[in-house]
């Protein structure tokens, strides 16, 4: 039994297709598959079959597949042992981001690793909640977030580590007749339009929260991603929205109030695979990514 089997296994069952396995490998869908067979006929056992248009892991290639991340991490474990043998961490640490929570806790990070042996990669990208834990496979370490919880959606059976909470602030047009107002309530809500994000992204469950405390639709005007795109259509009056208290920057035309009475913050998360956060590097990162997370709390608080 080879380790890459185990790891093919568990790419298969988070991805759902060869195709998938193999973009993200940067193989072709036939080497992947030669792969699979290899494995088949070492281990003696079918681990795919078939299932409407793509494949689905058999029973004890569900088994194997469950069983890769204990693998590994001890593979990793071991190595970390011998690396802490040899002096400070060091060595690349892959990370993927949501695009603000990046910007809030990046730079306190950059700024944390000047002097050590430590380097990061970073990517970034929005996603829904329950899209981040698939991300695993591709970085060390994927910064999500969730408004509802501090596990996001879908990141069971990873290692999560809760770096910040952040508080999410209703942005208004600054003639709205609520602007005035020192802090804004469900009911006080109630009829206003928004722009608000996709199905399925953090943002929403608190709208969500809203129209459950009042029994009142709100009106979603628009449904975006992009931060500094909602904030300047909240200042040409298209709407009102949520945006996080660390990182927005009032726009002339616009006024941030707090959301009390109902659950108006988000989790700023650190996730990773088992194997990958037994790497010294990795877990010293998230470290100081929660130190950073630390000082945002205190500076916003």
């Amino acid at each position: 039994m080879e380790v890459r089997h185990l790891l093919l296994l568990r790419e298969i069952a988070v991805r759902g297709t060869l195709a998938a396995v193999a973009e993200a490998t940067h193989r072709t869908p036939s080497a992947v598959s030669q792969q699979l067979r290899t494995a088949e006929r070492e281990l003696g056992v079918k681990l795919v079959e078939p299932v409407s248009r793509g494949l689905r892991l058999t029973a004890e290639g569900q088994l194997l597949a469950d069983r890769a991340d204990r693998v590994a991490t001890v593979l990793a474990e071991v190595g970390a042992e011998l690396e802490s043998r040899l002096g400070e961490p060091g060595g690349q640490v892959s990370i993927g981001t949501l695009p603000s929570a990046g910007e809030a806790l990046l730079p306190g990070l950059v700024r944390r690793l000047k002097g050590t042996a430590i380097d990061v990669d970073v990517q970034d990208f929005d996603l829904s909640e329950a899209g981040f834990a698939a991300k695993t496979l591709d970085h060390d370490l994927v910064i999500a977030h969730s408004a509802a919880g501090d596990v996001p959606a879908g990141a069971e059976g990873l290692v999560c580590r809760v770096l910040a909470h952040e508080p999410l602030d209703v942005a208004l047009p600054v003639g709205h007749r609520l602007a005035s107002r020192a802090e804004l309530t469900a009911s006080d809500l109630v009829g206003t339009r928004w722009i608000a994000v996709p199905a399925g992204f953090p943002f929403d469950s608190v709208l969500l929260a809203i129209e459950a405390a009042t029994g009142q639709p709100l009106q979603r005007r628009l449904r975006l991603i992009d931060n500094r795109l909602v904030e300047a259509l909240v200042a040409a009056g298209e709407g009102l929205a949520l945006l996080p208290r660390f990182t927005t920057r009032p726009h002339p035309g616009t006024v941030l109030r707090p959301l009390v009475g109902v659950h108006a913050r988000r989790a700023l998360v650190a996730l990773a695979r088992p194997d990958h956060y037994a790497r010294r590097a990795v877990r010293s990162v998230v470290d100081l990514l929660a130190d950073a997370g630390a000082e945002l709390e205190k500076l916003f608080h």
